[in-house]
């Protein structure tokens, strides 16, 4: 990943003829540093959500279902990649986890044809007053 913060991590997928594992993180992960919530999120093929900042909550983010991408931009005045923005497409064939640190924007569009679904393993419980909204990042 080119923004400072945001990680990739290459996820396993266990199948086997009843169905699927799908790892999504660990406690001693890269990423993880504390348990707020865990949820779900669709979108629909074409439709954009976001975009969102967090000041201290920190993101990860899987998509087991679907092909969603991401967009990223980077404008903490203290970081060394500020002004950076990047694109990253998520799915079950290219299963990794996105670890979005606080501070960076963030956009997601649904990709696939029906259910593009993505899991949020979040640092804190969501808490209104630490995130902020924009049609595009400032």
């Amino acid at each position: 990943m080119k923004i400072d913060g945001c990680k990739l991590t290459l996820l396993s997928i266990f199948p086997s003829e009843k169905g699927s594992v799908m790892h999504a993180i660990r406690c001693s992960d890269e990423g993880f540093s504390a348990f707020g919530e865990a949820y779900f999120s669709s979108v629909k093929k074409g439709v954009t959500k976001g975009w969102k900042r967090h000041q201290r909550m920190t993101l990860n983010l899987v998509v087991p279902v679907g092909r969603i991408r991401f967009r990223l931009h980077d404008d903490r005045n203290d970081s060394p990649t500020h002004g950076t923005s990047e694109e990253v497409e998520l799915s079950p064939e290219n299963y990794q986890r996105l670890t979005v640190p606080p501070g960076v924007w963030v956009a997601f569009e649904g990709m696939a044809d029906g259910v593009n679904l993505l899991l949020n393993i979040a640092d804190l419980p969501h808490d209104p007053t630490e995130v902020e909204s924009a049609d595009e990042p400032i």
